[in-house]
Order: structure tokens, then C-alpha cells, then sequence
């Protein structure tokens, strides 16, 4: 199998500053893997989109993949958590600036 090239949007570099170091080293890691085969066990196909996720932790790295440039670009990378809590302050007609978490 061809090896793909990885390409990050811009807003990834401001998505990793909010995770611990820590983790950052994972997903760095997890990315790092979609290099030899960004179809691997874990990974799902977004519906609807031709986007994919992969898991890493309490994280998840949503990428596309294009097989005639042989390239994998990283879209996004969130946590779980913050998704739960902005679900949330959605259902309950929050803005986020009462609780200084979405900014």
C-alpha cells in the first residue's frame, strides 16, 4: 500500500492548543498512523460526507482522504467532552459565555 501524505487545515494547530501535552502526543501518534492506511480498524466513515473519524482516547480526529493524490488531511480534532457539555448549553438555551467553556 502507497504511503499518503498528510496535510492539516489551518484551525487544527488552534484545536491542539486547548489538549494536555500529553495527548497531543497521542494524536500526533494516531495521525501520524493514517500515513500508511487511513482506512484502518476504528476508523468510520462519516455519513453523508466524505469524511472519516478515528478515535483516540477521550478525542476524535475527523479527516478526508483523497486516494488520487494520495493525501489524508486532518479537518478537526475534539474531545468527546467539550461535545457533550456544548450539546447541552444547546438544549437548555445557553450561550456559552455563561459558562466560559466554548471560547
Amino acid at each position: 500500500m502507497a504511503n499518503y501524505s498528510l496535510a492539516f487545515k489551518k484551525s487544527v494547530a488552534k484545536d491542539l492548543r486547548n489538549i494536555p501535552n500529553k495527548d497531543v502526543k497521542r494524536i500526533l501518534k494516531c495521525i501520524e498512523s493514517l500515513r500508511d492506511n487511513p482506512r484502518a480498524d476504528g476508523c468510520i466513515k462519516l455519513s453523508g460526507q466524505e469524511l472519516y473519524r478515528v478515535r483516540q482516547g477521550a478525542y476524535r480526529i475527523i479527516y478526508e482522504i483523497r486516494d488520487s493524490a494520495l493525501i489524508t488531511k486532518v479537518i478537526k480534532v475534539w474531545s468527546l467532552k467539550s461535545h457533550i457539555v456544548a450539546r447541552h448549553i444547546k438544549t437548555a438555551n445557553l450561550t456559552p459565555q455563561v459558562f466560559n467553556i466554548m471560547s
